[in-house]
């Protein structure tokens, strides 16, 4: 890629709405690329302070039926059928979904915030990945990232969270940019 290649892939990439997907995913070894590439990033201390789950194949229906189980069990209402059958099929939108787990590591001299941010770029760096390889992405939380149920399930430890999935395929169709901010609104020059 040279380097207006790249400039234009960063000017113009989008996430891809989950619906969008299509059935196509990153081979194996595609996908260890992109997650190659998505440990490359700013790590005070070399702490590796966010690690990935893969969920492929019938993973993702497995997944599924752990967020039917998390709806039962959390949901304040009893939750429909649909919306059960919902959840199962949930990581079914798309060919790959990678968990993005941050975790907290106790070093001294490394603030907890820097490791958050670490993990943000692991998670931005594997959409960057997976997208200069032609496929689309999204992240998002959703609230099985937030839901103890899931996070047993999926084997979090202690001071572990779920920081995003990311959904990675090739698009069933092209994502409409939306307006982006202005650079007046967002930029300032400190002059001191």
């Amino acid at each position: 890629m040279t380097t207006n290649e790249t400039l234009t892939l960063l000017a113009n990439r989008r996430s891809l709405k989950p619906t969008m997907f299509a059935e196509q995913g990153p081979t194996n070894q595609e996908l260890e690329q992109i997650l190659t590439i998505a440990a490359r990033v700013p790590d005070h201390k070399k702490l590796n302070p966010w690690r990935f789950i893969v969920f492929a194949g019938e993973a993702r229906g497995q997944a599924g039926e752990l967020f039917a189980k998390a709806c039962l069990a959390e949901d304040k209402q009893a939750p429909s059928e649909i919306r059960l059958n919902t959840e199962r099929e949930r990581f079914l939108r798309a060919p790959v979904v990678v968990a993005v787990i941050s975790r907290s590591v106790q070093k001294p001299g490394v603030p907890e915030i820097e490791q958050i941010l670490s993990t943000g770029a692991a998670a931005f760096n594997l959409c960057l990945a997976a997208n200069a390889l032609g496929y689309g992405t999204c992240w998002i939380t959703e609230w099985i990232a937030y839901s103890p149920t899931v996070r047993e399930g999926l084997g979090l430890a202690e001071g572990e969270r779920i920081a995003g999935f990311v959904y990675i395929g090739r698009a069933a169709e092209r994502q409409e940019d939306r307006p982006r901010p202005e650079l007046q609104n967002i930029v300032s020059y400190w002059k001191g």
